[in-house]
């Protein structure tokens, strides 16, 4: 499957994000990740919608908006409204029941829906889920700061779900030229990745080297 980069804007300079935006996309970038966070289901609070409506306006890539908020189909609407291509939402906040009422909602709007789960989460718990959803997102850290160690354990995560899900796979934290070596191995086909691109002298020779 093609290998596809998404600069984490969460490790982006925000004084000058038009510019961090653009720099990334003429690097090579897929798609931009976007990370939200509510100071509930993760201990750190980020952006909303309105600043997901002035990203759309300066870059052409998909944007991935990847929901670490609790009742996220009480905000979804909105971020799509945004513009939003892509919204990503944790099995730790919806039921499967739930997933299903919101994958029927992003189809009709034409946005791909995602289904992440994080570390401690067991595969098993999006097993259902995964007829209702275009891509997987597996947490490689515990979600609610950029800048984490890659926890080993999601390599395997990857490898049992490669092998029952034919879709993307997405993986978010702690990536870099190794990690995301191994990340790549084990089945995964698209990388998030913050401080290693955001914070390289070479932003292409980054993003070369996670593809």
């Amino acid at each position: 499957m093609k290998i596809k980069i998404a600069p984490s804007i969460l490790s982006a300079d925000f004084s000058n994000l038009s510019a961090e935006l653009k720099k990334v996309e003429r690097a090579g970038a897929d798609l931009i990740h976007v990370d939200i966070m509510d100071g509930h289901f993760v201990p750190n609070i980020t952006i909303g919608p309105v600043v997901v409506k002035y990203i759309r306006k300066v870059t052409r890539l998909p944007l991935d908006v990847h929901l670490m908020i609790e009742n996220p189909a009480k905000y979804i609407g909105a971020f799509v409204n945004a513009g939003s291509d892509m919204i990503t939402v944790h099995i730790e906040t919806v039921s499967v029941k739930e997933l299903a009422a919101i994958a029927k909602g992003l189809k009709n709007k034409g946005v791909k829906l995602g289904v992440s789960l994080n570390p401690a989460t067991p595969l098993v718990r999006i097993k259902k889920a995964l007829p209702l959803v275009d891509f997987v997102l597996v947490m490689s850290v515990n979600p609610g700061f950029g800048g984490q160690a890659f926890i080993p354990s999601a390599l395997n995560k990857i490898r049992q779900l490669r092998a029952i899900f034919k879709k993307d796979i997405a993986v978010d934290g702690g990536i870099n030229d190794i990690t995301g070596s191994q990340v790549r191995e084990a089945g995964a086909n698209v990388l998030a990745a913050g401080s290693y691109i955001f914070g390289a002298k070479n932003t292409k020779k980054a993003i070369n080297s996670l593809r």
